[in-house]
Formats: structure tokens, sequence, C-alpha cells
């Protein structure tokens, strides 16, 4: 619930509405699930929430740790007992963690674990939040930064993403800065455009992956409904709306993206407009039959890339001894405890 639902609910029990404001920093503020615990609550009202009431409340089923950059990976168990995960990354200004916002994915990108077995359902705001907060509980820290891009499509999502966000940024609970925070999107042009009108200063991050529609949609199925011409316009309003400057990912497939090809048409479609390539070497998946590329072609990929004006950089790969990309750990363990 918002602030404001909450404090209506506590007037609909007979409550003063500084209650939910109480509750409501208990909660989001403190990162508080046990309503049992509010000592400035009376023993009934603690009951009576306790009975009528619940705290959405993930728990964490196990967490990796990277040997190789401190990275930490999260299995987090649902109440319904699906499992979604997450990812702490360390970096020099801190922490950033990559959140999921779905249970599955139904965008059925060829390369990714996340889409595999469809879309199961979505995970709620309160859900999407106790991610966040399990883990600042327990790496005993406060996030610089959030990325929505876990498993799941969140303009799927659209609606809990955004009371998500806007609970977050809330200065009644962690106050968290919008522009702490990227969302990243296969290309759902309408939502694009939605979201550039809500007037929050997030990050867009748009998986491109392929600069032709013809190799693109055979990869990735959204395109056959919205074309990268789409994609790029609708970034133009979002940059324009907002002046915040979009991010392409860029997954390097050797053999299939990393030609001299695709690379003059990406340089093509993005010429002039205010944004940065995120280059990522692929991260081989069993489904899928292509190679990552060696490093010196990522390199000279990136700096052609430069070298025309566009803003392009390669990015760090994390926790690569403990599948830290998104979908591949959760699958991994469902698969070991014969659960798919």
């Amino acid at each position: 619930m918002s602030l404001e639902e909450l404090k209506k609910e506590f007037l609909k029990i007979g409550e003063k509405p500084y209650r939910g404001l109480q509750l409501y920093n208990y909660m989001h503020k403190n990162m508080n699930s046990d309503v049992l615990n509010i000592n400035s609550f009376s023993k009934e009202l603690r009951d009576k929430l306790n009975r009528d009431y619940y705290i959405s409340d993930l728990k964490i089923l196990e967490r990796f740790d990277s040997k190789l950059d401190g990275t930490k990976k999260y299995l987090f168990l649902l109440e319904d007992n699906n499992i979604i995960e997450g990812v702490a990354m360390k970096y020099k200004y801190g922490y950033s963690a990559c959140i999921s916002t779905q249970v599955g994915c139904r965008m059925g990108c060829s390369f990714c674990a996340s889409t595999k077995e469809g879309i199961i359902r979505n995970i709620t705001p309160g859900e999407m939040l106790s991610e966040i907060y399990n883990i600042q509980r327990n790496l005993g820290i406060r996030l610089s930064n959030i990325v929505l891009m876990g498993s799941g499509e969140p303009l799927d999502n659209y609606l809990n993403v955004m009371k998500m966000l806007r609970i977050l940024n809330d200065k009644n609970g962690q106050n968290f800065s919008f522009r702490n925070v990227t969302i990243s999107t296969c290309g759902i042009v309408h939502k694009i455009y939605q979201l550039a009108d809500e007037e929050i200063p997030v990050t867009l991050s748009v998986s491109l992956h392929f600069p032709f529609n013809e190799l693109r949609s055979k990869i990735m199925p959204i395109n056959n409904k919205y074309h990268i011409e789409e994609i790029i316009k609708a970034c133009k309003y979002y940059v324009n709306r907002t002046n915040r400057r979009v991010t392409f990912e860029y997954t390097l497939i050797e053999g299939l993206n990393d030609g001299r090809e695709c690379l003059d048409e990406l340089k093509r479609i993005l010429n002039g407009l205010l944004c940065h390539v995120n280059i990522i070497p692929l991260n081989p998946i069993k489904e899928f039959k292509y190679k990552k590329p060696e490093m010196d072609a990522v390199k000279i990929f990136v700096k052609e890339l430069n070298k025309n004006g566009i803003p392009a950089t390669v990015r760090r790969q994390m926790g690569a001894d403990i599948d830290a990309a998104c979908g591949q750990l959760r699958r991994s363990y469902m698969n070991e405890k014969g659960l798919l």
C-alpha cells in the first residue's frame, strides 16, 4: 500500500491516520515486517493487524558469493514457493542491486535463461521492495543504485513497478532517488512513451542487441510487434521529455551481430541520439548455440563506436563463477532440485 492507502485503511478500522504513517515508517524506513514488534501500537492493535493483514516478505533461500569480485547472488523464496533471484554488485561508489520484476518472462528472447519456462506471474510492489530490503539487511548496507534488469520484463509489469518505485522514493521510507534507478526493457514501445510521461528521472535501458529488424525478430520476438525504428523514435521522445541519456544494451555474439555490417548499421541508427551503448560479451546458455566473441573483437567494436561519437563501454562481467547472469542461477538450482 502507498502511504495514503495505508492511512485510509487505518481510518476504516477506527484508528487515527497517523498510525498509518507509523506503520509505513516501520516497514519502509526501518525495513521491518513483523507487526507484533511495533511497540508504539497497543497489543490489541498489533494482534488485529497480525490477524487481518500481512506484510509480504520473501525469504533468502540461498546466497552465493563470488570469489572473483565479491558479487552476491540471491535466490529468494516467495510465499507461493516460486523462486526468483537478485544480485548485489560492489563497485567503488558502493553497492548496486539487480532485482527481478516477474517470475519468468513472456518475451522469449533466445539467448536469455529467464524466459525458458515462460511467464509464471508478476511480482508485487511489496515483493520487489522486499528483494531490496533483504539485500540491504543481509549485507548491512544502503544500496547506491537499483537496476530492474533481473528476471522478467519490467514494462510488462508496469503498474506494479511504478507503485514500487514511488514507495521506494517516498521521503517517509527509503527516500531513494529516481536518478539512481535503471529500468530495462526489450522494447515495449507504448510503455516507453508512458514511462516518459511519468516525469520521473529514471534511466531507461533498452535491450537492443541487433541493429537489423530481420535478425532481431528471429532472436527477440518483441521485434515482430515493435520494429527498431519505432523503438528509436520512442527513445528520442524519452530523451526529449526527461533530458536523460538512454542506455542501449548490446550483447555481442560471435558470428551473429559482431560484424562490420551490424556495426555500421548500429552507428547509423544511433547517430545524434543522447545515448550510451553497453557492450555485453555473450553469457552462453546451452539452449543457444552461439558463442562469446574474443575480447580483442569486443574492444575493436567498442573503439569503432566511440570513434564515431557514440559513447560505448564493455560491461564488466560480475559473478562469472556463480551463474550471475539473469535467470541462470534459478534454472541451475531448479534443475538440481528436479523442479524443471
